[in-house]
C-alpha cells in the first residue's frame, strides 16, 4: 500500500513538473471562452429587461402590470416630457392667420399669482379641432379651434403637469 501511495505521489511530480498537457489547457480555455460567452448572452437578456424612455420625463400612467407581455407595438408607460415645458391652448379660427411660429408670449397660473413666465408659440396644428363633418353655415364656423403648444421658460421649476394657466399672446399680424 505504501508502494502504490509512492507510485501515486510520483505521477503527480512529474505531472507537475512536465506541466499541463496540451489537451488540458485546450479544454480549459474552450471553457474560459463558453463562459465568456454566456456572460455576454446573459448581459444582453438582463438589458432587454429595462425599460428606457428615449426622453427624459417623468411617469404619468402605467399602461402595463408587471408580469405581463411586453411589446413593441404597445406602450407600457407614458411619459410627460418636462424639458422644454409647454402649455397647449386652444386658438380660434378668426386667430389662425394671426399666430405663427416663434411668436412670443406670456404664461400666468394662479397659484402664483403676478409671476409671469416668459413663452412662445412652438407648435401650431395644421388641423382643425372640434369641427363637424360638414360645416354648412358660418354660424358654425366660430366653433373651429387649432392646438397650438407655447413653450415656457421655467429655470426655477415653478410649474407642474396639468396646471391651469392662461396664456395672452399679443395680436402682431
Amino acid at each position: 500500500m505504501a508502494l502504490a501511495l509512492l507510485n501515486g505521489a510520483q505521477k503527480k511530480l512529474d505531472q507537475t513538473n512536465a506541466g499541463f498537457r496540451q489537451e488540458e489547457i485546450a479544454q480549459a480555455q474552450a471553457e474560459l471562452q463558453q463562459a465568456e460567452a454566456q456572460i455576454v448572452i446573459l448581459k444582453q437578456e438582463l438589458a432587454d429587461t429595462e425599460l428606457k424612455s428615449p426622453v427624459d420625463g417623468v411617469v404619468r400612467n402605467r399602461l402595463q402590470e408587471p408580469g405581463e407581455m411586453a411589446s413593441p407595438l404597445k406602450a407600457a408607460l407614458s411619459i410627460a416630457v418636462t424639458d422644454p415645458k409647454w402649455v397647449r391652448v386652444y386658438l380660434p379660427e378668426n386667430r389662425y392667420g394671426t399666430i405663427k411660429t416663434g411668436t412670443v408670449a406670456e404664461v400666468t397660473v394662479d397659484s402664483l399669482p403676478g409671476k409671469k413666465f416668459d413663452g412662445w408659440v412652438g407648435y401650431i396644428s395644421p388641423t382643425a379641432e372640434f369641427t363637424p363633418k360638414n360645416v354648412e353655415s358660418t354660424e358654425l364656423r366660430p366653433a373651429l379651434v387649432y392646438e397650438i403648444r407655447v413653450y415656457v421658460k421655467d429655470p426655477d421649476n415653478q410649474l407642474l403637469l396639468g396646471q391651469p394657466a392662461t396664456v395672452k399672446i399679443p395680436q402682431t399680424l
